[in-house]
C-alpha cells in the first residue's frame, strides 16, 4: 500500500528529477558508442566490470526499484547465485537486447512517476543490511536514488571507456551531437 505524503515543492519537480535520471542514463548509453560487442564486453582493468555488463546492471536495477515502488514482484529478480549475471551478458544476450529491455523499463518508470499522485507517496524499502528496518521512502527519494545509482556506474563507464580507446565522456557527447570538433 502506498502512503500519501503531501508534496512540499511546487513546480515541475517530476520533470526535473526525471531529466536528471535521463542525463545519467545517457552517459551510460554513450559509453557504448562505436564499440564492437567484444569491446563492450571487455574488462580492461582488474575489475570485473564491462560496459555491456554495467548497462545490463543499471537496467535491471531500475526495474527492481520500479517494482518496489509499484509494490509488485520483480519478474527479473536475482538470487545470490545469479547476482553476478546482472553484470555481464550471458547466453545469447546482446547489447541491443539489453538496451531494448532498458527502453521498456524507462518508459514504464516514467509513466509510473508521471501518474503517481504525489512524489511524497511512499513505499517500504526492501530488507537489506544497508537499509534501516521498516523504513519507507518517497517517489522523490526513488528518483534521487536512481540519479545516485546511475551516476556511480556512469563514472565506472567513463573509466572503462577511456581505458579501452582513450575516448572521454566529452568526446562521446560531441560525437552523439554530431560535432566534428572543427569550427
Amino acid at each position: 500500500m502506498v502512503t500519501h505524503v503531501p508534496s512540499e515543492t511546487p513546480g515541475d519537480e517530476r520533470g526535473m528529477l526525471l531529466s536528471f535520471v535521463e542525463a545519467q542514463r545517457g552517459a551510460l548509453r554513450r559509453s557504448l558508442l562505436g564499440l564492437t560487442a567484444e569491446q563492450a564486453a571487455s574488462r580492461p582493468s582488474v575489475s570485473e566490470l564491462s560496459l555491456s555488463g554495467l548497462v545490463k546492471h543499471v537496467a535491471e536495477t531500475e526495474l527492481n526499484w520500479l517494482r518496489l515502488a509499484q509494490q509488485q514482484p520483480n519478474e527479473a529478480a536475482r538470487t545470490q547465485e545469479t547476482w553476478g549475471d546482472s553484470f555481464r551478458l550471458v547466453g545469447d544476450e546482446t547489447v541491443e537486447d539489453v538496451l531494448k529491455f532498458w527502453d521498456g523499463v524507462v518508459a514504464e518508470l516514467e509513466e509510473f512517476i508521471r501518474t503517481v499522485p504525489d512524489l511524497g507517496d511512499t513505499f517500504p524499502l526492501p530488507p537489506a543490511p544497508w537499509f534501516p528496518e521498516g523504513e519507507r521512502v518517497s517517489m522523490r527519494w526513488l528518483l534521487a536514488h536512481l540519479v545516485e545509482e546511475h551516476a556511480r556506474h556512469a563514472g565506472h563507464a567513463d573509466i572503462i571507456r577511456e581505458s579501452l580507446d582513450g575516448r572521454t565522456a566529452f568526446e562521446l557527447i560531441a560525437e552523439e551531437k554530431g560535432y566534428s570538433g572543427q569550427s
